[in-house]
This record gives C-alpha cells, sequence and structure tokens, in this order.
C-alpha cells in the first residue's frame, strides 16, 4: 500500500492534510503518530476510503483503491475504527458474521468457511469462551477485542486500527497491543494504526510515520527516528529519552517547549 500525494481540507481554509506520502511497509507494523489535529484518523479514513483525497491517491496492489471494486477492497483491507455503535442485544459470535459481509452474495447465505472463519477469529483474539455472551456485558477490553475479531472475519492481509487503546486502561491497552503484535508477528498481517503514546508506539512499531500540520515530518524506523528534537519540534514538549537493558529506550516528558 502506498500513499502519493494526498491532500485533503475539511473546508476551503486550512488543509487538513497536504501532499502526504509515504509507503506501508508490507507483513510490519506501521504506526501513524503525531499531535492532536496532525491528520492521522483522516488520513486513515482515506487509506481505508471512507472518504477521497482532493488531490494524490493511495495505491493497493498498484492500483488506486478507489478502482477496486468495494467487495474486493473489503477481501484486502479492514479496519477497526476509534469509536463503535454496536447494538448491545448481539452476541459476539452474532457479531462476528457481519464481518463475512465482503464474502456473501445478495442471498446472505451462511456456509462453512463463514463458519471457520469466525471460529479462527475467535480463538485468534481469545474470545472463544465468550462467543455466545451479549456485548453490552462485557468488559471494555473485550469489546475491543471483539472489533478485532469482527475485522479479522474480513480475513484480510491489511488491519488498518484508529487509536486501538483509546479508552482503555493500561491492563486492556497492552493486552490489544499484544494481540497486535501477536497478529503481525504469527500471521504476517500488514498493520497500519494510529497512536498518542509515543512510548508505545517505540515498542510496538517497524515503521513510524510522524504527522505535523498535516504533513509528514518523519518517516523511519521508531528507535532511530524519536530524538529529543524532533519531539520538541513535533510536540513542543522537552523529553529524555532513556535506554533500559530490560524494556528497551523509553521516553519521560520534562517539560513544555517555551513558545
Amino acid at each position: 500500500m502506498e500513499v502519493k500525494g494526498v491532500s485533503f481540507s475539511y473546508n476551503s481554509v486550512e488543509p487538513t492534510l497536504k501532499n502526504v506520502s509515504f509507503t506501508i511497509q508490507k507483513n510490519k507494523i506501521n504506526t501513524i503518530v503525531g499531535p492532536n489535529g496532525s491528520g492521522k484518523s483522516t488520513l486513515l479514513e482515506i487509506m481505508a476510503r471512507l472518504i477521497a483525497p482532493e488531490s494524490g491517491e493511495v495505491l493497493l496492489a498498484g492500483k488506486s483503491i478507489f478502482e477496486w471494486k468495494p467487495k474486493n477492497f473489503a477481501q484486502n483491507v479492514a479496519i477497526v475504527h476509534q469509536n463503535n455503535v454496536l447494538p448491545n442485544e448481539l452476541t459476539v459470535k452474532e457479531l462476528l458474521y457481519f464481518g463475512r459481509l465482503p464474502y456473501k452474495n445478495w442471498r446472505m447465505t451462511q456456509n462453512k468457511e463463514d463458519d471457520l472463519a469466525v471460529e479462527r477469529a475467535l480463538i485468534r483474539t481469545e474470545l472463544t469462551e465468550k462467543a455466545d455472551k451479549r456485548i453490552d456485558s462485557l468488559s471494555g477490553g473485550e469489546r475491543q477485542r471483539v472489533f478485532v475479531a469482527t475485522a479479522l472475519v474480513q480475513e484480510t492481509p491489511i488491519l488498518l486500527l484508529d487509536e486501538p487503546t483509546t479508552f482503555l486502561d493500561m491492563y486492556y491497552q497492552l493486552e490489544i497491543l499484544e494481540l497486535i503484535k501477536r497478529l503481525n508477528e504469527e500471521e504476517k498481517l500488514t498493520i497500519v494504526m494510529v497512536l498518542h503514546d509515543l512510548n508505545q508506539a517505540l515498542t510496538y512499531s517497524d515503521q513510524l510515520i510522524v504527522m505535523k500540520d498535516g504533513e509528514v515530518a518523519a518517516k523511519g524506523d521508531p528507535n532511530e527516528l524519536l530524538t529529543t528534537e524532533l519531539i520538541a519540534e513535533t510536540y513542543g514538549v522537552y523529553v529524555h529519552i532513556l535506554d533500559d537493558k530490560n524494556t528497551g529506550k523509553y521516553i519521560v516528558p520534562q517539560r513544555r517547549k517555551e513558545i
């Protein structure tokens, strides 16, 4: 997947994205970070073809994503949104079957392939014991795993996640990130996710795309890319970057940069 010169604006006054270009590393975890309002979620929505760019394009297998038939695109790219509204009366298993829509014809007949895909997703997200539970009976972390499982049922090689740890406490944040890492390592899924926490991005990313004011400020290996200078310039915050033999590099904020 490749983003080439993408620009977008919600109004004619100030563009949200300005000539954004980068290549997604296949079978790797690619993380988009940046301050609030830098265009991260808008960029992900364009990559999921939920909105169209004003200029530029996103290529999948060398072809514009808007040239793909909707079903074929949905068989290649799945997205987990930041905010999800679900009918609480559904069970986990019932919801997961909706992830099979890209493979359905007008008859919507459920078949053995659908059953196997749902069972695989339940196992991969460790939700088998919750399969018959109603959505409204689950914890926040369990619900987030359900959203990921519903995307996995699409059986796509590319998974987009918009701030998957938002609204979760520390335990469930790590649980979701470990799940994402496991899916990438064991199943070679290509992951593109938006994160706010730079320490999480350091730990769980292969490639980092740093956004500022709608533009790509920097991109590359997070361990090499994230310097005190880049963070100060991007976020307006002075930090120390420390290196621990057990945890690796981590960032400790010090104070706001004086304007």
